[in-house]
């Protein structure tokens, strides 16, 4: 983290520690670039575990230098810039997160409940470095997440494979209607759901999409093709007809399938 960033984050972390319930603070990986790096933003996961201020009341505690504050209805995040950096302070209750990791590991017949929000909440919550810790929460909350069982990954990847063999026959209908609308959305979701598959075969968390290209070609194990399948699927360039990726990711999706089960077999 620079320097300038790390400043700002202490002063959040000073104001925000002193809330009672305030369980834990961390920050997100995309505050480690330079300021300059388009993806950059200081992004707080606040995990608590009593009312936290109203909006209003939080944003005369974050100080007077605000611009372009808001505050989101549907979850508890507070968006907004201090001078050019743009700032996020996200509010999670520990409860709902002690009950996402309880399904994970021993409520496997409530999967389903998290099948369609993916794995990123755990890799935050794996990963974030940790600013500020009251009681250990976070501890003990990670410790659960590394325990997590053959069962849990296994759910999950059928679930994505299933997606991503979803999004293929969506990509091979959009190819043969000529449809360039519905053929973008299902290359997106294909792809995506593919890197996820490798993920969860990985037993790995998913990152966040921007660095989902980086870390799904860091995996240990993967496809012998997969590298340069992805990287000729994501080429944009003239010769990569309707019909070209279509049959890429035919071959990117055995590919997975093939390797899925000799991972399994061996």
């Amino acid at each position: 983290m620079k320097y300038k960033t790390k400043l700002l984050a202490d002063r959040f972390v000073q104001i925000l520690s002193a809330w009672p319930g305030i369980e834990c603070i961390s920050v997100n990986e995309a505050a480690m670039p330079d300021t300059l790096d388009p993806y950059f933003a200081l992004i707080l996961d606040v995990f608590y575990s009593a009312p936290i201020p109203p909006a209003e009341e939080r944003r005369r505690f974050y100080g007077e230098d605000l611009l372009a504050f808001e505050s989101s209805l549907q979850a508890v995040k507070d968006r907004f810039l201090i001078a050019d950096i743009p700032v996020r302070l996200e509010y999670k209750s520990s409860a709902k997160i002690e009950e996402l990791v309880d399904i994970a590991g021993v409520r496997l017949e409530s999967l389903w409940l998290i099948k369609d929000s993916g794995t990123y909440v755990f890799y935050r919550l794996a990963n974030g470095d940790i600013l500020f810790s009251r009681s250990g929460w976070i501890d003990g909350i990670r410790r659960n997440l590394e325990g997590l069982g053959d069962s849990f990954w296994e759910w999950m990847r059928s679930a994505s494979q299933s997606k991503m063999e979803h999004f293929l026959n969506d990509l091979g209908a959009a190819y043969l209607q000529n449809d360039e609308f519905h053929y973008l959305l299902a290359s997106a979701g294909f792809i995506k759901e593919a890197c996820l598959t490798l993920f969860c075969v990985n037993r790995r968390f998913e990152p966040s999409h921007r660095a989902y290209y980086r870390q799904v070609l860091e995996l240990p194990s993967l496809p012998e093709s997969f590298p340069a399948e992805l990287e000729n699927f994501v080429h944009q360039g003239p010769e990569m007809t309707m019909k070209r990726r279509y049959s890429l990711a035919q071959v990117i999706a055995r590919g997975i399938v093939d390797f899925e089960r000799r991972s399994v077999l061996s």
